[in-house]
């Protein structure tokens, strides 16, 4: 059967007679786990010497025992025990002892309380057995007895009865011993620390703190077991893959063979090489092989069990990944924008060009939202519109994944967008343009156009991806094979084998051998002259502005600078002084020329104060 992880629970005698028979089977070797209950445990501790066949029958087992913490007091008992009886004592012995103390105890509280033993008959009952008529009282007399520290440690009961914070040790059986590898307690589940130390602690039930020391599992290996395998039975896997028409470089039926080819398939087949177990499997092709088939038809199947996988060029989308669990994606394939190069110098950007000649080349996503709808605004401008306005924008490809994204995301009307269904379909509507009824750029995932602009130089991609999807394959939910071939994955990652299998498949260097190829995602110096033209004319407005403030205060401040020099002067003298005050009136700050704006002013006043006085005095000495 496809489980390697069995837990054993039975009886002592019937427990290592099923295990001799697991190991006759082959059930006893490397990849099997083995958990058995405490009948093991208990076996090995009455057990003195067990035969070399037993011993190897148990090897690698997982045993639990009832955990008792060390004391004095056990120890003592111990050792009586083992110089007296000629068998072993396991924790059952210890856990007995303890019985017949606390009922001791409570059969004196019993007596101690009035407590009469006395039994009736019960019609219900067979006749040799009756009622204890005090058992009520007795068993909570019982239950009382939370004081006493047995060989098991401190004794105590919850309201239900049960012992307080019961815990086990885990046991790992090694050659002709044993190694505790850890415990479990109900309080703080599985530690490598003893459950009373935990006590004091705040109970921790995280994933970092569950932890046990290394096990030796069956078939003597230390690796962890994946705890499945497939089963021997000669069943294959069912493997769908979708029969495609388009691009097959990703994924197609050989001609007149049942067998199939291509990126996907070289991928998954380098995955099952990695794997440390065969996984027997027949590769089925799923459509007719005249359209490209439905991937979400195909992903549906592996949910009705008619696929047990799923391989191909399936994106990672939200949807899907309710249906079914997806590996570690092999390649990322972002959706672009391809458009041909000659639209570089279209006339739909002409009245731009000036300031931003290339900004449509900046994203492809603002080629789309935005540079569209300038070119539907020009050609409406130019009275040149051509066509229903539903053919306004022909840009996408319209396969689910990048419509849903469009008219969802971008709110862009699905009347707006086109469906292509070949790479001829994409080559002649990009050639024919929108004024012809093609489109002006077409929008897929990247590991398509790049196989598409392998062979058609004169288109290029446009921008910088605009969202981020992964191809994967496909598993039923919860499968363990799903994980298992994420991890080989990112070994094939790694190890370079991935790339080697992409440039097998979807490298082409038809266009690499034309020469230099114009750069559409590149900006140049050249291609900001326009920003820089507006930036220069704003500075020069601004300085000229500033220029005309400066002029006017200084003409505000100093009107009468020919009067101040005192004496005549030549024209150029003049104009000398006069520049040399501006310059220097330019370089002071606003502060200092108000203030030397209003001391002027005040000396100006006291010089007409004093020369009306002067005035006053010479008509008074006429009079005189």
């Amino acid at each position: 059967m496809e489980s390697r992880v069995i837990v054993l629970h039975t009886n002592e005698n019937w427990g290592l007679e099923v295990l001799n028979v697991a190991r006759y089977l082959g059930m006893k070797n490397s990849g099997y786990v083995w958990i058995v209950t405490d009948l093991l445990s208990s076996v090995l501790d009455t057990e003195s010497t067990l035969t070399s066949k037993a011993r190897s029958d148990i090897q690698g087992v997982i045993t639990l025992k009832m955990y008792t913490p060390d004391s004095k007091q056990k120890r003592k008992f111990v050792n009586k025990w083992q110089m007296n009886i000629p068998f072993g004592l396991n924790v059952y012995g210890l856990y007995a002892y303890d019985t017949v103390w606390i009922l001791a105890k409570a059969i004196g509280e019993f007596f101690s309380q009035g407590g009469n033993v006395s039994f009736t008959k019960d019609s219900r009952l067979s006749d040799s057995m009756s009622i204890f008529n005090e058992g009520n009282l007795l068993l909570h007399n019982i239950l009382q007895v939370n004081n006493m520290n047995g060989l098991t440690g401190p004794i105590r009961f919850n309201p239900d009865g049960n012992l307080m914070n019961p815990a086990y040790e885990i046991i790992n059986v090694i050659g002709t011993g044993s190694k505790r590898i850890g415990f479990w307690s109900n309080y703080s589940g599985l530690s490598v620390l003893p459950p009373e130390v935990l006590y004091m602690k705040p109970p921790n039930r995280s994933s970092s703190s569950q932890r046990l020391c290394s096990v030796v599992w069956p078939g003597e290996t230390t690796q962890k077991p994946r705890g499945w395998a497939f089963p021997n039975n000669g069943k294959h896997l069912r493997i769908g893959v979708p029969n495609r028409v388009i691009y097959p470089e990703f994924v197609s039926q050989i001609r007149s063979t049942d067998m199939f080819q291509g990126y996907c398939i070289d991928v998954f087949t380098a995955a099952l090489n990695l794997l440390p177990y065969a996984v027997p499997h027949k590769i089925i092709g799923f459509g007719y092989g005249q359209n490209n088939p439905k991937f979400d038809d195909l992903l549906r199947l592996i949910t009705t069990n008619y696929y047990d996988a799923a391989v191909g060029d399936f994106a990672i989308t939200t949807g899907r990944t309710k249906l079914v669990d997806f590996t570690q994606p092999y390649i990322e394939s972002d959706l672009v924008v391809v458009a041909p190069i000659r639209k570089l110098n279209s006339n739909a950007w002409s009245f731009l060009r000036p300031f931003t000649p290339q900004l449509w080349c900046v994203t492809g996503i603002f080629f789309l939202v935005v540079g569209v709808v300038v070119w539907i605004l020009e050609h409406r401008i130019n009275d040149d519109f051509r066509g229903p306005p539903k053919r306004q924008i022909g840009t996408i490809l319209w396969f689910s994944f990048s419509t849903l994204f469009f008219s969802h995301k971008l709110n862009i009307d699905m009347s707006r967008l086109v469906p292509l269904n070949s790479a001829e379909a994409y080559e002649k509507a990009l050639k024919d343009g929108p004024k012809n009824g093609g489109v002006a750029a077409v929008v897929d995932e990247r590991a398509y156009m790049e196989v598409f602009l392998s062979t058609r130089c004169e288109f290029s991609i446009i921008g910088h991806e605009f969202t981020r999807i992964g191809w994967g394959f496909a598993f039923p939910r919860d499968s363990p094979l799903a994980i298992d071939m994420s991890t080989v994955i990112l070994q094939l990652s790694e190890n370079g084998d991935l790339q080697r299998i992409h440039d097998k498949w979807l490298t082409r260097s038809a266009c690499s051998s034309q020469g230099a190829k114009e750069e559409v995602d590149r900006l140049q110096l050249k291609s900001f002259w326009g920003l820089f033209a507006m930036c220069g004319f704003a500075c020069l407005v601004a300085f000229l502005v500033f220029l005309m403030q400066i002029i006017r205060q200084f003409s505000r401040h100093y009107p009468d600078l020919e009067e101040e020099l005192g004496e005549p002067s030549s024209r150029s003298s003049l104009q000398s002084v006069r520049l040399r005050t501006f310059l220097s009136f330019v370089g002071e700050k606003e502060e200092v020329i108000k203030s030397l704006s209003k001391k002027r002013k005040m000396e100006k006043a006291s010089i007409r104060n004093t020369d009306g006085d002067q005035s006053v005095t010479g008509d008074l000495k006429q009079k005189c």
